[in-house]
C-alpha cells in the first residue's frame, strides 16, 4: 500500500512550511517553534508559531472541514469582510510509526488582536463587555449583508482589535458557516438568537471566574446585542418614505449611515404613482467610510474609529495652518509628514510593538487632552508624546505578536 505523502494546498505554497514538525501531534509541538500568545476556547487544538517573520495559527481539524473552511475564509477575504487570512491546508500527516494525524488549517494570526478572555484578564473599564458586543454586532451585520450565515456566533469565535475607544471584531472560525446569495430572515434570526445565547453563557463563565465586573448583567448584554444588530440592520437596509419636498432627508440618511461607519455606493429612489412621496433604500453599503477616506487622502490603512479621530486631527491641523482653501490631499500629506510621522517616531522603537501606530496616535491625542486639562494650558503634541511614553506606554503590555506568556503557559485550545 502506498503511503500518503504530505500535501500543502495553498494559493501561494511556502516551501518553508515543510520545516515545521508535521509528524508530531499539534498538542505535542515543542516550545521552541511556538509563539507565546493568549488563547481562547475552541473545540480543536490550536497552536501559534513564528514562521518567516509572521505568526501563523495552526488548527487540527478533519480534512473535509479544513478544506471547506479554507475556501470560506478565502471568499470572505476576497470581499474584504473582517476575518483571519487563510494560508493553506496541510494533509497527509503521519507520525514516525505510521499513525495517521489530523489535517490542519493554517491561517495568519491577526496582528494586535486578542481573544475576549485575554481582554478581560487585563484591567479594562467596566463597559468593555458592551463595547465588545457593539463590535460583534457590526461584524454580524457585515457578514449577513454579504450573505454569510455563521452558524456558531460567539465571542470565542471572534478576535478583537482596539479601534480608538472601541473595538473592531474579526471572524476567526468559519467551519460552521456558509455563503448564500442572500439570507432569509430565519437564517439571520437564528444567527442572532444563537449569538445571544452563547454570549450570555460566555459572560456567565467569566463571572464565575471573577473576570467580569460584579455589576455586569450578562442577560442584558446578550439582549443588547440583539438590539444593536437590529438597529444597524434597519439603518442599512430599511426603506424610508417621505414627501418629495423633503429631499434633504436623502442627505441626512446618507450622513447617518456614514456616522455608523458605512458608505452608500448606490441608492434606490422610487416615487409613488402620484409622485408626491419618495421611498429611499440603500442598495450597496460597505463599512469603513472614514477609514477609506483616510486611506485615499494619506495612504494610512487603519480601523474605522481611529480614522475618524485622525481625520478630526487633520481638520484641526488644516484650520491651525490656515490651509482651508488648499487641496485636501496636499494638506493631508503635509499632516502625515509634520504631525503623524513625527509623533510615532517620538516613541522609542522598542516600545512601538506595544500598540499599532494608529492606536498609539489616538492614545497620545487622548493623553494630550488629559494633561492639557490638568495644566490648564495647551500642551504641544511632542511634549504630550513624551509624557505618554514615560507615564503610560512603558507600563502597558504588548499587543503585538508576543504578549509575554511563556510558550509552556499556552493553553492547549484556541
Amino acid at each position: 500500500m502506498t503511503q500518503q505523502k504530505l500535501q500543502i494546498t495553498a494559493v501561494a505554497p511556502d516551501p518553508a512550511l515543510l520545516d515545521l514538525p508535521w509528524d508530531v501531534p499539534l498538542a505535542e509541538w515543542p516550545d521552541e517553534v511556538l509563539a507565546a500568545l493568549p488563547q481562547g476556547i475552541s473545540r480543536h487544538i490550536v497552536r501559534f508559531v513564528n514562521h518567516e517573520g509572521r505568526v501563523l495559527a495552526i488548527k487540527e481539524i478533519g480534512e473535509t472541514v479544513a478544506y471547506r473552511e479554507y475556501e470560506l475564509l478565502r471568499q470572505l477575504h476576497r470581499i474584504e469582510v473582517p476575518s483571519v487570512v487563510p494560508v493553506g491546508v496541510i494533509t497527509g500527516r503521519r507520525a514516525p510509526d505510521g499513525e495517521r494525524l489530523e489535517a490542519v488549517l493554517v491561517t495568519e494570526h491577526l496582528q494586535f488582536s486578542l481573544p475576549y478572555r485575554a481582554l478581560f484578564s487585563q484591567d479594562l473599564r467596566p463597559d468593555t463587555a458592551t463595547r465588545l458586543i457593539d463590535a460583534l454586532a457590526v461584524l454580524l451585520v457585515r457578514l449577513h449583508l454579504v450573505g454569510f450565515y455563521w452558524g456558531d456566533v460567539s465571542l470565542s469565535n471572534t478576535l478583537f482589535r482596539r479601534d480608538a475607544e472601541t473595538f473592531a471584531a474579526y471572524l476567526v472560525d468559519a467551519e460552521t458557516g456558509d455563503i448564500h446569495r442572500t439570507l432569509t430572515n430565519g437564517q439571520r434570526n437564528y444567527d442572532v438568537d444563537l449569538a445571544r445565547t452563547n454570549i450570555i453563557g460566555e459572560l456567565m463563565d467569566l463571572s464565575a471566574g471573577e473576570l467580569l465586573d460584579e455589576d455586569v448583567d450578562e442577560v442584558a448584554i446578550g439582549d443588547a446585542l440583539v438590539e444593536r444588530y437590529q438597529e444597524l440592520w434597519d439603518a442599512l437596509t430599511g426603506s424610508e418614505a417621505f414627501d418629495s419636498g423633503d429631499r434633504w432627508r436623502v442627505a441626512a440618511r446618507i450622513e447617518r449611515l456614514n456616522d455608523l461607519g458605512f458608505d452608500v455606493g448606490e441608492l434606490e429612489i422610487t416615487t409613488d404613482i402620484d409622485g408626491t412621496r419618495v421611498r429611499i433604500q440603500p442598495k450597496v453599503v460597505d463599512a469603513g467610510h472614514h477609514s477609506r477616506r483616510l486611506l485615499r487622502l494619506t495612504g494610512l490603512d487603519v480601523q474605522e474609529n481611529q480614522a475618524r479621530r485622525m481625520l478630526n486631527d487633520l481638520d484641526s491641523y488644516r484650520a491651525a495652518t490656515d490651509r482651508q482653501n488648499d487641496q485636501e490631499q496636499i494638506v493631508a500629506h503635509a499632516w502625515v509628514r509634520q504631525v503623524f510621522r513625527p509623533t510615532i517616531d517620538a516613541v522609542p522603537r522598542e516600545l512601538r510593538r506595544k500598540l499599532e501606530p494608529a492606536q498609539l496616535f489616538h492614545e497620545i491625542l487622548d493623553h494630550r487632552w488629559f494633561i492639557s486639562q490638568q495644566a490648564q494650558r495647551d500642551i504641544p503634541l511632542p511634549e504630550a508624546a513624551e509624557s505618554y511614553v514615560e507615564n503610560v506606554l512603558r507600563h502597558r503590555p504588548d499587543e503585538d505578536a508576543v504578549l509575554g506568556l511563556a510558550p509552556g503557559e499556552a493553553e492547549p485550545e484556541y
